[in-house]
Parts: C-alpha cells; sequence; structure tokens
C-alpha cells in the first residue's frame, strides 16, 4: 500500500502548479522586451531621417542644430524634384492597374484551374521576389535592346509590372485559398453564370487580398530603383532615381525631407490596407 504523502509533499504539490502559471507571463514579458528591442533596433535608422530633414543646417547632419521647413519648400520649389515625383506616382498607378487585373487572373488560374507544369508557372510568376533585381534588371534591358522600349514610359510600366505582379499574386492567392467554394456553387444553382457568380459572390470577398496586392504593387512601383536605371533614362527619371543623384551629387537635407514623406505615405497606405483587412474579417 502506498504511503500517505507529508504535509511538505502536499505542499510542493499545492505550490508547483502555481509557479508554473507565474512562469508564464515572465517568459512573455521577455520575450516581448526582447522583440521591442530588435524592432527598434530595425526602426532606429528611418526614425533618424525624420528630425534630419527639419534640419537648419545646410549639410545632413544628426542631431540637427535646429529646426526649418526649408528642406520641404526647396523640394516643392524644384522643378527636378516635382517631376521626378509625378513620373513616379504615373508608372505606379500604371503598374497597379496592370498587375491587379493580370495577377488576379493569374491567381484565379493557379489556385482553381488545373494543368500542366501548374507548379512551374507559379515559381516563374514569383521568382521577381527572391531573384536579384540586378539580374532581373540586366535581363529586362536585354530584351527591351532588342524591342526598342529602353527610354520609354510602357517599357519602364511593363518592367515594374512584372515584378508587381508577384505581390499581387500572393495576396489575391492566399485569399482565394481561404474562399468557401461553396458560397459560388450555391450562387450557381440559383441560375447565375459565370460571370455573375465571380461579380457579385468571388469578387466582393476577395476584394480585400485585391486591395492589399494594388497597395504593395503601388509602393513597389514607386520605390523601384534598379531597373529604373536600366530603362527609364534622362527623360523618364522616377523619384528613386532623383534620390540616388541626390545621394552622389548633392549633400543637402532635401534627401532627407523626401525620404520622411515617403516614410509617412508608405506607413499611411499599408495601415489603410491593414484596417480594410481587419474590417473584412470583422464582417
Amino acid at each position: 500500500m502506498a504511503e500517505a504523502a507529508t504535509p511538505l509533499e502536499r505542499l510542493e504539490i499545492a505550490v508547483q502548479p502555481r509557479r508554473s502559471r507565474r512562469a508564464i507571463p515572465w517568459a512573455r514579458i521577455v520575450l516581448g522586451i526582447f522583440s521591442a528591442l530588435v524592432l527598434l533596433y530595425l526602426v532606429a535608422p528611418v526614425l533618424i531621417v525624420i528630425p534630419m530633414s527639419f534640419s537648419a543646417a545646410k549639410y545632413l547632419s544628426f542631431p540637427p542644430p535646429g529646426l526649418s521647413l526649408q528642406w520641404y519648400e526647396n523640394f516643392f520649389a524644384r522643378s527636378d524634384w516635382t517631376s521626378a515625383t509625378i513620373q513616379s506616382i504615373r508608372v505606379a498607378f500604371m503598374v497597379m492597374v496592370l498587375s491587379t487585373v493580370l495577377g488576379v487572373a493569374a491567381s484565379l488560374a493557379l489556385v482553381r484551374a488545373s494543368f500542366p507544369g501548374k507548379e512551374i508557372a507559379n515559381l516563374i510568376i514569383v521568382s521577381p521576389l527572391v531573384v536579384p533585381a540586378i539580374i532581373v534588371a540586366i535581363a529586362i534591358y536585354g530584351l527591351y535592346v532588342q524591342l526598342r522600349l529602353v527610354q520609354t514610359f510602357w517599357g519602364l510600366v511593363l518592367a515594374h509590372t512584372v515584378l508587381a505582379i508577384p505581390y499581387v499574386i500572393v495576396n489575391v492567392s492566399a485569399t482565394l485559398r481561404g474562399f468557401d467554394i461553396r458560397l459560388e456553387q450555391a450562387a450557381q444553382s440559383l441560375g447565375a453564370n459565370g460571370w455573375q457568380t465571380f461579380r457579385h459572390v468571388t469578387l466582393p470577398l476577395i476584394s480585400p487580398g485585391i486591395f492589399a496586392g494594388a497597395v504593395f504593387a503601388f509602393i513597389a512601383s514607386f520605390d523601384e530603383l534598379i531597373v529604373a536605371l536600366f530603362i527609364a533614362g534622362a527623360r523618364g527619371r522616377t523619384l528613386p532615381m532623383r534620390m540616388f543623384e541626390g545621394l552622389r551629387m548633392e549633400i543637402d537635407p532635401t534627401i532627407a525631407a523626401v525620404s520622411s514623406m515617403l516614410i509617412t505615405f508608405s506607413v499611411l497606405v499599408l495601415a489603410s490596407a491593414e484596417l480594410v483587412r481587419r474590417r473584412s474579417q470583422v464582417e
């Protein structure tokens, strides 16, 4: 017959679960602090740019000796900066439209259809995400020389579309894989044809993924530099190209002002995409 536990042993058994429960919050706190420090380390260089953009000094310096808006005024007053910004917006908007249309169609084919070489096609389409940008730029430049698309607006748009389509496919495909296909079957059983089913059932439900993909496509085109250096030329100079020239030829804080505006713009756009995603989950 088993011996009865002593009072000390019973006390240890009663306290042990409490100790284990107390250890869990401490582990989470330590993990949270570590994650915050890593995030701060990654974001700190970006945050330093913002106070530098308000510097009263004539050169890039940190900490700034004084505060001034002169470098923001310099950006809007100089035609080389504003024309490059307008060019980037034009290209990014066209890339967003083309890559969204093509990306949604490709996502439907890759997720819903079944055909030989499907996995290989998926790898080829998504390859710009993993292949170094310089290799993609050289390949596109070699093709464009033969097609006489170098230093043309549409040549730059098509090149950026190749780079942006994978972002649309990744977001839309993830939405389609979580889509309940029985909703489409129910619509078709009630008399809806393929287009009506897609327009009234599928499209509204995958719209958050489409919106997120379009946002990433716009940002990917707007921030792209390496391919633009090969394709755009002097007349089609984009904002990243102008910033690259400013880093080489100029040392005033105008480049910091432009960077701060781009950081703010990217944060607002990505926050909007996240807000749309959360609203779609609640609905």
